[in-house]
Parts: C-alpha cells; structure tokens; sequence
C-alpha cells in the first residue's frame, strides 16, 4: 500500500497521506510522490483543484526523522525542495484538510495554499529551532507576513504548538470544523473551485499571488543553503542523536 495516496474525480485531485502506523510522517519518497503528483496537475487539463489531506486524527507528524537521517536533503534537487518549490509555482487552487497535529512541514505547506480548513483538534507546530536547524518553505518570510512579528517570533523561535482557534485568529486557516467533517467539507469547496471558469481562477489566484511569488522562491534558496549548512552543524547532531537516542538533547555547549 502507498504511503501517498493519489486521486482524481471531478477536476480534484487528492493527496492523501497513508502512513498512519507512522502518524504520516513523511518520507523522502513521498516528498517525491507528491512532487511528481503537483507537476502532474500543472499540467493536467483533467485537474483543476489539488487537496492535501490526512488523517481525522493527524494531518502529519513532520519529517520521518530516522528516513531524513538515512536521505538527508542537502541539495536543491531533494524531493522535499521539489515539492515546496512545486506547490509554490502551481497555478492552479490548492487547498488543505488539516485535522490533528501538523508538525514542522505539515505546517510550513499550508502557507502555499489558498484555502485550509482544520478540525478543532488541529495543533500546528514548527520545532525548527529545538532541533538545531532553520525554517524551511519560505516560512521565515510568510510567517511574520501573516501572523505579524512578534506572534512569528514566538511560533518559529520557540517552537510551541499553537491550536485551531489561534490560526483561525491570524488567518492560517478559513474554518474550524469537527475533525470527521474537515475531509469532506475540503472536497466540497474544492468541488465548487472546480466547477469555475478555470481561466478566471488562475488569473485570479497569479493577480493575488504578485510580484510575491518570485520573493517566496529567493527566500526559499536562501532557506536551503542555510538548512544545509545547519544540518551538518553540532546543534543539530546533538538534537537528532537525543531524539534517536530517545532522551532530552543538551545544548548548554553548544
């Protein structure tokens, strides 16, 4: 069985994430999936819409920190840099379910969609930081645009979790809803997104986007050369050996 589980119906396709032994952690191979799965619909006249899905339960727990330790992303070529750099190009709607928690990248995508729904027990968290490394996915631009300073200070340098009401409250997501009703209310809109003149949509969504899309790419490079440099430094050693190693990581000399 597919850890990425892919569907088209009427002008949607679906990404559902299928890991949830693993509480959909990610994969470099299902960054790879999900990379191929959003050119496809760049160019796909039979989609329309994309959704990113996951569980009622969880959305995604992150990185699948044994899998990044074994295939770690140190060019602009790894999968994960293909995916965010190809959900940040599409041109077509791209809409997110998010119910339970979305961890690290199963927060910082939902920055490049256009319309994100989450059950009241959606918990949102980028642990960057605590784990000796940087944001990733232009977040360190997006978030301060969206949430204001200080309130991405807090998210991004201390890592915390932040809850449903509160992303609602900085427009993270468009509504609340009850976990068993987030999939299926996401396909309804995205139905209705599909049923729209597609021109005016994505003349729409490129007016909406501006001169902002080629700033987001600049900053991701920028997030990538820094990822790597960090990821190769004692901080984040420290922070994944504990992590494997399944006690508190020490970062008192470092």
């Amino acid at each position: 069985m597919t850890d990425i589980l892919k569907h088209i119906d009427a002008g949607v396709m679906t990404l559902t994430f299928n890991r949830l032994e693993r509480k959909n952690a990610i994969t470099s191979a299902m960054y790879g999936e999900m990379a191929d799965a959003i050119a496809q619909a760049q160019t796909d006249a039979a989609v329309r819409v994309v959704v990113i899905q996951g569980h009622e339960s969880i959305f995604s727990a992150g990185n699948d920190i044994g899998d990044f330790l074994q295939h770690p992303p140190t060019t602009p070529q790894a999968n994960v840099f293909r995916f965010l750099r190809g959900i940040a190009e599409l041109e077509k709607p791209l809409l997110a379910a998010v119910a339970g928690p979305a961890v690290g990248i199963g927060t910082t995508l939902l920055f490049h969609c256009d319309l994100v729904y989450a059950g009241d027990n959606a918990a949102f968290s980028m642990p960057f930081v605590n784990l000796g490394l940087c944001p990733e996915a232009a977040s360190s631009l997006l978030v301060p645009q969206m949430f204001g300073y200080h309130r991405a200070a807090e998210a991004l340098l201390l890592g915390e979790p932040f809850y449903a009401e509160a992303a609602l409250e900085v427009g993270l997501v468009n509504r609340v809803l009850p976990p068993t009703e987030v999939n299926a209310y996401v396909q309804t809109q995205a139905r209705k997104l599909s049923g729209k003149p597609l021109s005016s949509v994505l003349e729409t969504k490129r007016l909406m986007k501006g001169v902002q899309s080629k700033t987001v790419l600049d900053r991701m490079d920028v997030e990538i050369a820094s990822f790597g440099r960090m990821l190769q430094a004692p901080a984040a050693q420290e922070a994944f050996g504990a992590f494997m190693a399944k006690r508190k990581p020490d970062f008192s000399k470092i």
